[in-house]
Order: C-alpha cells, then structure tokens, then sequence
C-alpha cells in the first residue's frame, strides 16, 4: 500500500484530541485547510512540511527518527520496532525508544506498518515506517554514517570500474575477502568484510600509526576532505611508509568522491562505532560551565545600556535631521556617512552601523524616494515618549524585524543571501542594505530569549546571583534541542547576543529581568519593571566659565536637541559635554534664537548662572548676525498707489495671501501668482500678471500621518482555535460522505502526489511500471517502461520495446501502476 494512503488512514483513525495536537505541532498542515484526510496525509508527507518538522525535534528524538530511517526501507516495506532499535541505540531503553517512537507517530513523521517479511508477529510487538520524504530531508548521510558501498558503486563510476581490481588485490594479501567478477559483487564482498567492529579490528591491526587518530576524525561525519583523495594506492606497499590516507584508500575503507573529499562507507562507520548507529544517547540536555554575577551587577549594565542606545538614538536622529544620509547607488549607506556619524557621535563606525540599522528597523528613519537620502520623518512621535516607551519601541521593533543589525561590516560571503548587497569596497555589508535582512530573524531572537531564560533557571542557586551565558553555551544547548536549526543559530547567536546587550536585554553577560519578561511574552512587565528602576531624565545642565555645558546624567530628549543645535557635543556617556563656540551660537540663531531667548533658555535650564564669558559669546555673535535677511516669496505686487496697497494689507485676505511689506510700493506674498491674481480681482481690483507663472515641481504627495509605533507579536507556533475546529468539522464530514473509503485520494493534488510517490519507488528499485500517457492531442496511450530519474517536471525513462530512453512531461502523465511484483 501507498504510504501516503497509509498515513491517511491512521490519521482518520485518530480521536480529535490527537489531530488538535497534531495541529498545534505542525500549524503548516491546516495552513490553507485540506478538504479530507488523504489531502491531510499528502501534505504531512511533502518535502517541506517534514523539513519544518523536523527543526523542532530535539537530539533523542532525531537520533531515534535517523536509526529508524536507516533500519527500514520504504520501498520494500521493511519495517523495524522499537526493540531492534534499542540494541542500535546506546544508552536507550526500549521502553524510551517507544515513547519516543509514539511522540513521532503523533507528529505523523512515523505510522505503524506490518512486521518484515518472515518475521513472527508479536502482540505486544509493533512495527514502524517512517514518511516517504524522510529519506530526502535528512540528506544522505543521516546519523552521519556514510553510504552503503553497493551505493557508492552505483554512483561512483570511477570506483565502480575499481572496487573489481580492489577486491583482488585484497583476496592475493591475505585478506579473508570473497572474490569478484562485477562491481556489485565487490560492493558485497568489501561490505561484508568490514560487516563487524571485531572483523574492522582485525583489518585496522597492520594499519599505519596515525590510522585509528584519522578515522576518529570520521566518527561523527561520514565525508572528509584530503588533498589528492583521487591518487591510486596499492595493497602490496606493506613495508613502505604509507601514511594513513593512502593505506586506508588502498583497502577501500576510504572512497574517494573527488580529487579533494573521500567518504567512509557506512559497514566501516558502523564498525567504527562498536556496531552502534548512536553511541552519546541521552534524555537529558548537556550542562554548560557558567561563570556568575550579582544581580546588581546585572541591573546596573542593563540600565547603563538602555540609557546609552537611548541617548546615542536621539543624537542620530538630530544628526539625520541635520543633513539626511545618502544612498549608494547600490544601496545602503556608504563608509563615507559612517564616517562623519562617527565623529559626530564619538563612537566607532561598526557601532554607528548597527545603531542606524536600529534606527531603520524601527522606523526612526526612513528612505525619501525622491532624494535617495535617508530621513527623519516627520512629527515623530518617539522624541516625545517617556524614555521606557522608547526603549519598548526599539524592542518590539528589533523583535519583529527580519533585519540583523550586526550584519553590517561582515564579509559578504559569510552572510546567506547577501550577495547582491556590498558596501564601497565590494566586500561588506553596507548599512540599510539588503544585505543584512534575514527572514529567519524573529524566530531565531525568540528561541535564543527562550534558550536564556532556560539556561538562567537551571542555574539559579538561590544566591540571589545570576549566571553569565555566553555564545558557546547557548549554542550548545541549541545544538541539542533543535539540532536542525545548529547552523542558523550558529551564523546568528553571537550578533544576537550583541544586540541584546546593547538594548538591555542581557546585562553584564546575563539575561535581565527585561529579556526574561520578553523571553515569557510579558512586555508590560518589563516596561513596570524599566519604569521603576530607570533613572528619570535630567531637564538642565551645569554651565561652565570655559564655555561648556555639562550634563550630570541622561538629559531629556528634548532638551538634547536643543543643546545639540547650539553647542557642539563631546564625550561619551551620560556626562556629555557640549562646547559652546562663535559657529555653534550662529547656527542657534539661524534656528530662531535671538540673544534674549538664547539667554533665557540657558538661565532656565541651568543649575548654575549663566558664566559671563558665554553671555558676552552670545550677544557678540548676536550682534553681528542677521544683517542681511533672506526670506522666501512665492509672488509680489508692485503698484505706485500706497494707499491701495495699505488697504489691501489691512483687509482680511492679507492673512490668507500671507502679505509683507517690503518697501512702500512691494508687497511680497507666500501665494502662487495665478492664486493671487485670482483674490485680488475677487476684491474688485485688476492685476496683470508678469511673466510667466515658474513651472511647478511635482513631489510625490505625502501620506496621512500614521503612529509608527511598532506593536510585538511573538511568531505563532499554533493556529488558533477557531482556524482547528473548523478543519475538523471539514474532515470529519469528509470522513461522512457517501461513497467514501478511508484513505482514498480526491483531489488532483493528491493524486499527483501518489503518482510521484510511485514514480520514485520504481526509479529506486529499477522497477518497470505500467504508464498511461496522453499526447498534444489529447489521446492516451499505455506504455511500459523502466523510469530513469524525475526533475524539474520531466520523468526520463528507458522503453524496452523499443530499447530507447525518452523524456516525458510529468502533466502528460495520468495514471502510473507496478508492471511486476517486488521480490521479497
């Protein structure tokens, strides 16, 4: 029987209880909603359903799902027990291999199947199938043992056309080893030779010193790379000083792949491991050596994070606002805008990268289309936050984000998919480039919050302390509990870690109080929580008889613009301090200040008396600023009746038309010429209008000014409630219909799908199959052929009526069927 009918019947065999919770572990399987329990069971079975799947077990039960795969065969419906996997699996016990087994039948990665041909059926015995797709998801090393020599002969020609000479050589050394005349029957001679750990022994006992250190190189991966794998050794050169590799090439425990890479075939490997296919078997995840911390420690460095990123945030965004940052033409921001934010913000470039990656992520910033510049937008409602609600702003955006700020500045190549994004050298990453965008980012933040609050509670101690978890342990305890998400983790966690650091999350290497309360999707306990313990901003400064300003702590938002537009900031930390100076004082009076004003808001926010050398700086500068004016007009009017240009100054469409007197007999005006020639004849007067009206400049319009507050929402892991009870009603009144027979098949999907299901059965077994194909018009036809390979919609396939190979178009196929019994 298909599989896939098999799978469709035990699914419909199951109580709603159980397919809930297949749909809370799987979400993808009712993600569109299936019409019935074979379309249920063809989607279960799909490439990238089981891919999913699978990155959410952990190691015990990968190792269990990979020795099960490696003991059955699908296609001849060789199954295995829980039993005979326990005797495989060091450590186990058969009665945790069996819960184990049962977690992936309610996973539907696995479903019961009659015992092996010739074995008696126990009662209490049950056997086991995996899905049909397993075998092209784990790869073809699963457990990291190699592949079987009859299948590295099969598909290695350049072996195949040796392992013959191989065996020879081997039978004329001595070696107890059955002779060959095809390469099949040396793959079986070489695989039954080195079939048991004592046999490998025995080989192994003549080999060269250095030999036992190589192949534990192979224990855990079954392929390697050497230089030259490709050059020919001989079994007779005993006496002469042959290193490890060519001794092991010259008895075929090593098969060359290529001129750079061998593999260890999987008889070898297994001997390797004592008979084994798992040898480090164990329930429980492995325990990582932490150093500890004070709690106050942790608060403190948490603290001092946020109220850093939070002031270096505002001075970027007055910094942005000031002179918008250019693109490159390849996108992103160049080194040269790095650069001067550097000096601007008096902190490295690498920092300056990820803090405007913050920036954009979280919408403080954002690229104006028409400029190609990036932008503060408009009446941003973040500046006038509290400072707890910018730092739940910049979080929920940095959690939600598909962007990795500590991408920027790593070498292209070590980033996936960041090929198109380079800085100006061509070799890193550019900051707001695409390069630094990962779609995996929110899932990966989260597990690693998780992973944090794990590790934390397993080592709390009562001390009141917290221990310091670095990239290492986290990694580790990733590797066990989703193994198959190791690499993503791997490329991410330490830039993770980072930002977390930076945003208070984690603090002086342990997880805080904050990242613990979004590791559990609490964000309003950690806004109590920041509310509580971090200090209020300050609203004045210390002036200083040198000219300065200085800040005894984190200054408001507001007041920090200010300062910034007429002071120039030194320093770093929470004591700024701001430089006034002659180019400073005029770039405050270009911004609206007059000397009394500028004067007046330095004695408001001070704490001390405004230092006379600043007072005397001010009205100096004041003094020689603003001699000439310079002002904007869209129009004038120009008439020698005074009087008629008093009256119409004093009316009540001056305000509209936005009129200034700019000698006796002009007035200038913010309206367009046509607007006010318009108003004016409105008025009874008669205007003639001047030349010709400037072109206008089109600009795209803006939008309605939406709140760009992001809002968190954690990744969903489950559908929703409502979305399960309404798939279970359509199956179960599926199941009702008349004329319904489990596990039949009712759509094309389906169909298509146990169609390929048959056609890669009879491709690995070398099997004929009866084909019903249709041709351009429309007329079927049944042929019988041997399929060779199916890809990319085509199905290459030998005749043997006419002992040709053609290829056919996968929709032309309607129907496929075995042409012979498989032999048991």
């Amino acid at each position: 029987m298909s599989l896939i009918r098999a799978l469709g019947m035990e699914l419909e065999a199951r109580s709603d209880d159980s397919l809930r919770a297949l749909f809370a572990a799987r979400p993808d399987l009712i993600s569109p909603s299936v019409p019935d329990f074979a379309a249920l069971a063809a989607r279960a079975t799909s490439r990238v359903s089981v891919q999913r799947a699978l990155e959410r077990l952990n190691r015990p039960q990968m190792q269990v799902l990979e020795t099960l795969h490696l003991c059955t065969n699908t296609d001849t419906g060789h199954s295995a027990s829980a039993e005979g996997l326990h005797q495989l699996i060091r450590g186990s016990s058969p009665a945790v291999v069996e819960q184990i087994i049962g977690t992936l039948q309610e996973l539907a990665l696995v479903h019961p199947a009659a015992p092996p041909h010739g074995t008696p059926a126990a009662a209490d015995q049950q056997f086991f199938l995996p899905v049909g797709s397993l075998k092209d998801v784990v790869g073809i090393y699963p457990a990291g043992l190699g592949r079987s020599y009859t299948e590295l002969v099969r598909l290695q020609p350049a072996f195949a056309q040796r392992a013959v000479q191989l065996v020879a050589e081997l039978h004329r050394s001595g070696f107890a080893i059955h002779g060959a005349t095809t390469p099949m029957e040396a793959a079986l001679a070489l695989q039954h030779w080195t079939s048991s750990p004592e046999a490998l022994q025995d080989i192994l006992a003549k080999a060269p010193e250095r030999t036992t250190a190589l192949l534990a190189k192979f224990r855990n991966w079954a392929m390697g790379a050497v230089p030259q794998a490709q050059r020919k050794a001989s079994v007779a050169t005993e006496g002469a000083d042959v290193g490890p590799v060519d001794w092991l090439l010259a008895r075929g425990l090593l098969v060359p792949l290529d001129a750079a890479h061998v593999e260890l075939p999987h008889s070898v490997g297994l001997a390797l491991r004592g008979g084994a296919i798992i040898n480090d078997f164990t329930l429980s995840p492995p325990v990582a050596e932490l150093g500890r911390t004070t709690a106050a420690l942790r608060r403190n460095a948490a603290l001092s994070a946020i109220s850093e990123t939070l002031r270096l945030v505002s001075e970027l965004l007055h910094a942005v606002k000031t002179q918008p940052l250019a693109t490159l033409r390849s996108g992103g921001v160049g080194v040269r805008e790095l650069r001067r934010l550097s000096d601007q913000l008096r902190i490295d470039q690498g920092a300056v990268g990820r803090l405007l990656e913050l920036c954009g992520l979280a919408g403080l910033i954002r690229l104006d289309v028409d400029s190609s510049s990036w932008v503060q937008p408009p009446e941003l409602e973040w500046l006038v936050l509290p400072r707890q609600e910018q730092w739940l702003w910049l979080v929920n955006a940095w959690l939600a984000s598909e962007r990795v700020p500590s991408m920027v500045g790593q070498p292209v190549n070590s980033a996936p998919g960041a090929a198109a994004a380079r800085s100006a050298s061509g070799t890193t990453i550019a900051a707001l480039s695409a390069g630094a965008q990962r779609p995996d980012a929110p899932v990966v933040r989260k597990r690693i919050l998780e992973i944090l609050l794990e590790l934390t509670r397993e080592a709390e101690d009562g001390d009141g302390g917290a221990p310091v978890l670095d990239a290492a342990a986290v990694l580790q305890r990733a590797e066990w509990s989703q193994p198959r998400m190791a690499r993503r983790f791997s490329s991410l966690i330490r830039g993770v870690l980072a930002e977390a650091e930076m945003l208070g999350l984690v603090g002086s290497g342990a997880l805080s109080q904050l990242g613990s309360a979004f590791a559990e999707d609490d964000p309003d306990a950690a806004l109590a929580i920041l509310g509580e313990h971090l200090p209020a901003a300050l609203n004045h400064v210390l002036l200083q008889a040198d000219l300065t300003a200085v800040a005894p702590g984190y200054l408001s938002p507001a007041l920090t613009e200010q300062l910034q537009g007429m002071a120039d900031a030194e320093g770093q930390g929470p004591a700024t301090i701001y430089r006034f100076s002659a180019e400073s004082i005029k770039r405050a009076l270009d911004g609206g200040y007059d000397a009394a004003s500028l004067l007046a808001f330095l004695r408001e926010h001070s704490a001390t008396a405004v230092p006379q050398p600043l007072q005397y700086l001010v009205e100096d500068t004041a003094s020689r600023h603003g001699r000439l004016h310079v002002g904007q007009a869209a129009s004038f009017i120009h008439s020698e009746d005074e009087t008629a240009l008093t009256d119409l100054l004093a009316g009540p469409k001056a305000a509209q038309l936005g009129l200034v007197r700019l000698a006796p007999t002009v007035v200038a005006s913010s309206a367009p010429p046509r607007e006010l020639a318009a108003v004016l004849r409105s008025l009874g007067l008669s205007p003639s209008v001047d030349g010709a009206e400037p072109a206008a400049h089109l600009r795209r319009s803006a939008a309605p000014q939406e709140s760009l507050r992001p809002v968190y929402t954690a990744p969903r892991m489950a559908p929703a409630a409502e979305e399960v009870e309404a798939q279970l009603d359509v199956l179960r009144q599926a199941g009702t219909a008349v004329g319904h027979h489990p596990g039949a098949a009712s759509g094309s999907e389906v169909a298509t799908q146990l169609g390929l299901e048959a056609l890669q059965r009879a491709i690995r077994l070398k099997q004929r199959i009866n084909m019903n194909v249709v041709d351009n018009l429309g007329n079927a036809s049944l042929e019988v052929v041997v399929p060779l390979s199916v890809s990319g919609g085509r199905v290459r396939v030998f005749d043997p009526a006419k002992d040709t190979e053609r290829v056919l178009s996968v929709h032309r196929i309607i129907d496929i069927e075995a042409a012979e019994e498989l032999r048991q």
